[in-house]
């Protein structure tokens, strides 16, 4: 008996939209979900005539399918999965599926820190533009189901590692690569060189036409342009004063975006979002702005206004002088760095939980020099407290956001901040990083 035409792995966000847009187009689709498929999913399958499955993956089903999508969440050594490739089924990704069906302008963005708050703010000066434009990917509404639903001239998507391992003949008009710092080395073998194999994937069949914007202060992709010749135009952007880089500092308090001899000053001060991370995330942004012609106006009066994302430095409140910020979404050592050194008071932090692989290393100066005390909130904190316990003060070990919340509160004074920023992942005690944010709010306003 003929198998589905599309078989997908994965009913939650990035899964259901595949399904939604396979079945738009006529193709026959069955989704297999291993654990339980979340009701508001289940009901958009149904609603749809969508055949479905959960708790299980039906092999004899699976192992029939034309082509199979995996969500991002599977690892590729899934047992299902190996076998599916060893039958030559094809396993794609949800945004590879979606880009057969859209002729819209894609900006890719992506890297181990910072391609969410990058994403949100193109996406939001492209939107101030008056552009018809979608943002997708990693966060908000899966690209699948906006391609499924709507008509964009224009997406703006954030892409993890997990999405480029799946995508093979996409191709991006504009990518953007931030940075690679070692993350997820648990889903590469702990082998390094994969990972980054893996992000430069953002490149892969962009031509001359096509635009390539990343950091030229980033060691490891300063090494892999060196080794490799690329075909996109490359659009680097600095934190020196290199005025032959699309975007550069001119001092520590302005910046310069420079396409094609037209330039747009703008005082750091007057961003929206504090810290050096952020000038960094303003500039790829408007290097990505200025590549479909927004006007410099509309950039800088978006950099100027753009709300901060939730979870990522989101300034909680004061209780008796004491500041409470949360950073749930700093899932890696990088992001943490970027959070401390953002934070100029003394710090009491809260960090840990699912260690991917961490070296600590690269934060022990800043600890040395601004943290006062750290509370570790996870089941084994035992790498933590062995890279820090000797360089604080106080070291506390908590099992619960309640008594991490209590605990860096009893020891903050009037002139101390208080910062969430785990470096780690958060499925030990938390849904995800959203939750343990959460939790970290709700217990803030309960002191």
């Amino acid at each position: 008996m003929p198998g589905y035409d599309i078989v997908i792995l994965g009913a939650g966000e990035s899964g259901t939209g595949a399904a939604l847009l396979a079945r738009k187009k006529g193709l026959s689709v069955f989704v297999s979900d291993l654990g339980i498929i979340g009701q508001k999913y289940k009901n958009v399958l149904l609603n749809h005539g969508i055949f479905w499955e959960e708790g299980c993956h039906s092999s004899d089903v699976i192992l029939c399918a034309g082509e199979i999508v995996k969500s991002p969440g599977i690892p590729d050594h899934a047992k299902i999965v190996a076998q599916a490739r060893k039958k030559g089924i094809g396993v794609i990704s949800e945004i590879e599926f979606a880009a057969r069906y859209t002729n819209a302008k894609k900006i890719c963005i992506t890297g181990s820190n910072g391609k969410t708050t990058t994403t949100l703010l193109t996406y939001h000066i492209l939107r101030k533009a008056g552009l018809n434009v979608a943002v997708g990917g990693n966060i908000g509404k899966s690209f699948a189901w906006q391609v499924a639903e709507g008509k964009f001239d224009y997406y703006v998507l954030e892409i993890s590692s997990f999405q480029l391992d799946g995508m093979f003949d996409f191709r991006a008009d504009v990518s953007v690569l931030l940075n690679i710092t070692p993350d997820h080395l648990d889903r590469y073998e702990y082998n390094f060189s994969r990972y980054v194999e893996s992000k430069f994937r953002i490149i892969q069949n962009q031509t001359s036409d096509d635009a390539f914007v990343y950091f030229a202060d980033d060691p490891v992709i300063d090494e892999y342009l060196a080794k490799n010749h690329i075909l996109p135009r490359r659009l680097p952007f600095t934190a020196t004063n290199q005025s032959d880089c699309a975007a550069y500092y001119n001092n520590e308090s302005t910046f310069t975006i420079n396409i094609n001899s037209d330039k747009l000053k703008m005082e750091i001060k007057d961003l929206s979002l504090p810290g050096r991370q952020n000038v960094y995330n303003s500039m790829a942004a408007g290097i990505s702005s200025r590549l479909v012609d927004i006007r410099k106006d509309i950039i800088k009066q978006s950099l100027t206004e753009f709300e901060n994302i939730e979870h990522r430095l989101e300034h909680v409140t004061v209780v008796r002088g004491i500041e409470f910020v949360n950073d749930s979404k700093a899932t890696n050592i990088n992001s943490t760095w970027y959070a401390l050194e953002s934070i100029k008071k003394p710090v009491v932090w809260i960090v840990g939980g699912i260690d991917k692989g961490n070296d600590y290393g690269p934060l022990i100066e800043l600890v040395e020099k601004k943290v006062k005390a750290i509370i570790c909130l996870g089941t084994d904190n035992s790498r933590i407290v062995r890279t820090f316990g000797l360089l604080v003060p106080t070291l506390v070990e908590t099992s619960s956001m309640a008594e991490a919340v209590k605990a860096a509160y009893y020891l903050a004074e009037s002139g101390d901040a208080v910062l969430l920023s785990p470096a780690c992942a958060s499925f030990d005690l938390f849904e995800n990083f959203e939750d343990r944010g959460n939790q970290f709010k709700k217990e803030v306003f309960d002191l």
